[in-house]
């Protein structure tokens, strides 16, 4: 997500760092890559503008403050500017007695009734019961996908196939939600693969006759630009009280994001980040800001933990953990619930300064997933004692573990030696909340990305286990910016 926004608000803040003091002049030159960066991520002209002006105003007026370097305020100001641009924003859904109704429009390809699933399967995790109401009577096809969305959700949905009045299917839906005790009604209405006259007074109709709760715009992030006008002209129209942006995990630039709620005064509500219906995510601009600049999200993280963790795996880790006990086999468990929050390059995005590695191993083909499953061979390859007590493993155990698993017996010894920093680690957060487990596997997923398989991350000199020098490390650094750059120009 925003991986090219990403690298260039990078190289920005790289062109100042190192510098002592930032003249005005410094600061013009690092704001104008900024400024640039906005631009080919796709946002406006006049947003990337009024950015980078309020930036420069906040600096050269700010206090300077002791406990940062000139480039640290930068970037703290550029931050807070993010999040100013983005928000505020209040991503709940409000209740209204006796039912809340919830107007999507949008046009055709957005993601409009796959987000009506998606915000149905929140407002059930939430303890409410939403009804499904098929009010795009122009397209069978919807229907049909509405009524698949609702029998697995195990949610009612509202269909007429021979009316031709949007306003009239709504209308009598409502009536039929109070008989059946719903207590929040959502109206997938028409789209079309453009904007007209027609849609709009139909939309219009709608909103004016029904008068929902709230109105979001489901728009493809995707579209950059477009989506912002798209958000402006049905703004202009229904005054809509949020905006929905789908296909979020597939948006390099970040456009939409950082110009809708600029350019409409409408916030972003939700976001999309997957094809599942659990792919829905609460918008909040301080944890987006974050990612933009490289520096992780946390929060999300943990939410995302609490939400897909076995709870009582958990709960049997935990009692292990209170007695000091982890063993590879609590290792190998560990991995499989971290596998459950996804791809482990997505995972890496979450944690700060590992987006960055993320993005540059991607560039040289290299693979975090590929490297964890061989950490799980490597596993594995162990017996049950092996895995329940790892001082046992001399080294005639070593070689029979690493020719099982294919590789050398160096590997095995860099294996062996991070769970015992791990040990420690998962020792040190015992009788920790959801948040500190979360936390752990985040510091793990670092070790087991960037340690064991061979320079990762310029943590190890080759397979020595010598520590690199910062000299060596910067050394190590360029080196794997030239190999992206190289990879890039042959492309």
């Amino acid at each position: 997500m925003f991986e090219s926004l990403t690298d260039r608000l990078s190289a920005a803040f790289r062109s100042m760092t190192g510098r002592g003091r930032l003249s005005e002049s410094n600061i013009r030159e690092g704001l104008e890559l900024v400024r640039q960066a906005l631009l080919e991520a796709d946002a406006s002209v006049e947003v990337a503008r009024d950015f980078v002006n309020s930036v420069q105003e906040k600096f050269l007026g700010a206090e300077v403050s002791r406990a940062l370097n000139p480039t640290q305020q930068v970037l703290k100001i550029v931050n807070d500017e993010l999040v100013a641009l983005m928000g505020p924003v209040d991503p709940s859904i409000p209740k209204r007695e006796p039912i809340t109704t919830i107007m999507l429009c949008g046009l055709q390809g957005s993601g409009k009734t796959t987000t009506c699933g998606k915000l149905g399967r929140r407002l059930l995790n939430s303890g409410r019961k939403p009804m499904f109401v098929a009010a795009d009577l122009q397209r069978p096809a919807a229907i049909d996908q509405l009524e698949t969305l609702g029998g697995q959700l195990g949610v009612k949905v509202f269909v007429d196939r021979v009316s031709k009045d949007p306003v009239d299917v709504c209308k009598r839906a409502l009536k039929e939600a109070k008989d059946a005790g719903v207590d929040v009604v959502i109206l997938d209405t028409a789209g079309r693969l453009h904007i007209d006259d027609e849609l709009m007074e139909q939309l219009q109709d709608v909103e004016r006759k029904v008068q929902p709760d709230q109105v979001y715009f489901v728009v493809d992030a995707m579209t950059g630009q477009d989506a912002v006008n798209s958000a402006k002209a049905f703004n202009d129209a229904l005054e809509l009280d949020g905006v929905i942006l789908t296909k979020l995990d597939g948006d390099a630039r970040g456009g939409a994001a950082l110009s809708v709620k600029a350019i409409t005064g409408v916030p972003i509500k939700f976001v999309g980040v997957g094809e599942t219906l659990e792919a829905l995510e609460e918008f909040h601009p301080d944890r987006m800001a974050s990612r933009m600049l490289g520096m992780g999200d946390i929060m999300t993280l943990i939410e995302t933990a609490q939400e897909k963790f076995d709870q009582e795996e958990l709960a049997r880790q935990q009692e292990r953990l209170d007695k000091g006990v982890f063993t590879l086999d609590d290792f190998r468990k560990q991995m499989r619930q971290a596998s459950r929050l996804g791809s482990m390059t997505k995972i890496m995005g979450f944690i700060p300064g590992m987006g960055r590695l993320a993005s540059m191993l991607g560039e040289l083909n290299v693979d975090p997933d590929q490297e964890m499953r061989k950490v799980g061979g490597l596993i594995d390859s162990m017996t049950p004692e092996e895995r329940r007590k790892p001082d046992i493993i001399d080294s005639r155990r070593k070689q029979r573990i690493a020719a099982g698993a294919g590789v050398d017996v160096a590997r095995v010894n860099e294996l062996l030696k991070m769970h015992q920093r791990m040990a420690g680690m998962v020792k040190s957060f015992s009788g920790g909340s959801m948040g500190d487990r979360a936390r752990m596997l985040s510091q793990m997923t670092r070790e087991a990305t960037m340690n064991p398989f061979g320079g990762l991350g310029p943590v190890k000199k080759g397979s020595t286990g010598k520590r690199l020098t910062p000299k060596e490390r910067e050394a190590q650094r360029k080196k794997l910016e030239k190999a992206r750059r190289d990879k890039k120009r042959k492309k």
